[in-house]
């Protein structure tokens, strides 16, 4: 009984992040880190990583639906999706590296200024 209830939570965990993501087009990732790290019990280092995984079908499925629906600036895509790649590589390099406690710490900081700029 125990082990389907973990499923179930998994299930609905999932589905809250794809929501999350298909929505906002992003930022599944803020809620994804989050509930592997405290619900599930996961590492801080390994739920970053575990999101990531997470998030790339996702990523690709909602690219396909705004495809089709919604028109996207290509030139400027070309210009962020450069930076994001290198900035990408660069940031798991880093989440290799750095202290688990610092990456928490990072990441804290981020999803709060995030918050607050949506609040003002």
């Amino acid at each position: 009984m125990k082990k389907i209830k973990s499923k179930i939570i998994l299930i609905l965990s999932g589905l809250l992040i794809g929501f999350a993501n298909g929505f906002f087009g992003g930022g599944g990732g803020m809620i994804c880190v989050p509930l592997l790290e405290k619900i599930l019990k996961i590492d801080n280092k390994k739920s970053h990583s575990t999101a990531l995984a997470v998030m790339f079908p996702i990523a690709i499925f909602s690219l396909i639906v705004y495809l089709f629906k919604i028109s996207i600036d290509w030139q400027l895509f070309g210009f962020v999706g450069s930076g994001f790649v290198l900035g990408g590589i660069i940031g798991a390099f880093l989440l290799q590296k750095l202290n688990a406690k610092i990456v928490r710490i990072i990441f804290t900081v981020i999803v709060l200024a995030a918050g607050i700029k949506m609040l003002i």
